[in-house]
């Protein structure tokens, strides 16, 4: 579990607490982070109190429904509902996962929903992804070739063995719940790439029809972008696709390794 912990100074204070409709039962409270930058001194965390009988099932659905009944201001980014875009990654509960896949049900007690931790906020859940998505530009996130392209009828082909060793990289969504939870990343965002930005970079360089793997492990080869990861394994834990940066970030280190 990555904790969202707050500091000891902090002026997070409570904010407003929104009841549920006379005669609801199964009413669940959702504490909600809220701060807009141009408005607000301070953080606070409204409390909305949900009738999970005219709920769906996911937190997603939950704020939704508080934004579309209770509240327009609440602001979130969404968009597919199926774990596939990435666009609604916060922390829910303590641990950084996917509004849309992650059920009301898991949760004990109040659900506390913040914005991914350790990021510059932008309004209410929404961070700044900026530095993120810079990062993982930087690694050229696209197949790099020398040889001619095989034509307009044709592709680059690879092997029924070869394409099974993309598995676990390719199904990324680019949350950044990984790298949010990283605290290899807290400490030094501004140099060390982050477990979604390797584990991606690991794709390329593990894709038997790039053929720019030197170059990519040449660009990682840097105290800071690559090996600033101490296996925390924090990463692991929170990829909510089941997925496995620290073992990218490992493959990567002994490609270094084979290549002296």
């Amino acid at each position: 579990m990555v904790e969202f912990t707050l500091p000891r100074n902090s002026k997070v204070k409570q904010g407003k607490t929104h009841k549920a409709p006379a005669g609801a039962v199964n009413v669940k409270s959702f504490r909600v982070y809220r701060w807009d930058p141009d408005k607000d001194d301070n953080p606070r965390l409204d409390t909305f109190e949900l009738d999970l009988d005219d709920c769906g099932p996911m937190v997603l659905d939950a704020l939704i429904k508080i934004k579309n009944e209770v509240d327009s201001t609440v602001t979130f980014r969404r968009s597919c509902r199926e774990g596939v875009c990435g666009s609604c990654a916060m922390n829910v509960d303590g641990v950084n996962t996917l509004a849309c896949i992650k059920p009301i049900a898991e949760i004990k007690g109040d659900a506390k929903v913040y914005p991914l931790p350790h990021l510059k906020v932008v309004k209410d859940l929404v961070p700044d992804l900026n530095d993120a998505y810079a990062q993982y530009a930087a690694i050229e996130p696209w197949l790099k070739t020398e040889t001619p392209e095989p034509g307009p009828e044709s592709e680059r082909l690879q092997s029924p063995e070869e394409r099974k060793e993309l598995d676990g990289l390719w199904e990324c969504v680019l949350c950044f719940c990984c790298t949010t939870s990283c605290p290899s990343y807290w400490w030094n965002s501004e140099r060390f790439l982050g477990p979604a930005t390797l584990l991606q970079a690991y794709r390329w360089i593990n894709d038997s029809r790039d053929e720019s793997a030197g170059e990519r492990l040449d660009a990682l080869e840097d105290p800071f972008r690559l090996y600033r990861c101490h296996t925390i394994m924090n990463c692991t834990n929170a990829c909510p696709k089941g997925l496995n940066p620290a073992k990218a970030i490992g493959e990567i280190k002994k490609r270094m390794v084979q290549r002296r």
